[in-house]
């Protein structure tokens, strides 16, 4: 079975050589795997540390992306260079957790997608004050667009490629953490079977978030009331 994980970037140039070695050693037989890194074009020079580092790894290639920016965007241009039989997405600060992949690789191999999730029970997110905030939002997308997941934000998943290549990626991939939420719904639309398992997300381990949670409410609002219209 082969695994493509699609690490998005930008400025993460103090963590994404640290988790691309940690993520090495939590993918193990009979998985084979890929890394894709790519990055927005980062002022830090993360894209060039991955590529120095990878030049006699070929199971790590660097891709940089000098336009059309954006952490949903830079995840399509993951996807689509994929060569995987599974996907697996995940932040590139550490908040979410490598010592997770194992059990989620476990579990997918009797689902569609699973998607780690702070809400379900055993799920934990360090940040208070973010756990709240996303807890009471998660509520709200799923009260509007009617979805059966709990954590429609988390952005930490790994699910069969087959499923997700079929998806309308245009209608899926743009914005910011909100492509999540489209991403889960036209899953649930073609009715796969989608699985949370619990995970503990943490704080960031350097750098600064590029989240402005007010900004990014009112954005993903109306992207929500969007997909509910679009739905009817």
């Amino acid at each position: 079975m082969r695994l493509s994980v699609i690490l998005p970037t930008y400025n993460e140039a103090k963590n994404i050589l640290r988790l691309v070695s940690e993520i090495k050693t939590h993918v193990i037989a009979p998985w084979t795997y890929e890394i894709l890194v790519v990055d927005d074009n980062s002022p830090d020079g993360t894209y060039a540390a991955v590529q120095s580092a990878a030049r006699d790894d070929t199971s790590v290639k660097a891709i940089l992306r000098e336009s059309d920016h954006g952490l949903a965007k830079s995840i399509r241009a993951g996807l689509e260079a994929a060569t995987g039989d599974y996907l697996l997405v995940m932040d590139t600060d550490f908040t979410h957790r490598p010592d997770e992949i194992p059990f989620m690789l476990h579990v997918v191999q009797g689902a569609d997608l699973v998607s780690g999730s702070r809400f379900c029970p055993g799920g934990v997110m360090d940040d208070t004050g973010h756990y709240v905030a996303s807890f009471v939002y998660n509520l709200f997308i799923r009260l509007i667009i009617r979805t059966q997941v709990q954590d429609n934000l988390g952005g930490f998943w790994v699910g069969r490629a087959d499923a997700i290549r079929k998806l309308p990626f245009d209608d899926i991939f743009f914005g910011y953490g909100d492509y999540y939420f489209r991403l889960l719904h036209y899953l649930q639309a073609d009715s796969v079977t989608i699985v949370e398992v619990p995970a503990h997300f943490t704080k960031r381990a350097a750098g600064k978030s590029k989240s402005n949670f007010l900004k990014l409410a009112l954005g993903y609002s109306r992207q929500v009331v969007a997909l509910a219209l679009k739905r009817k």
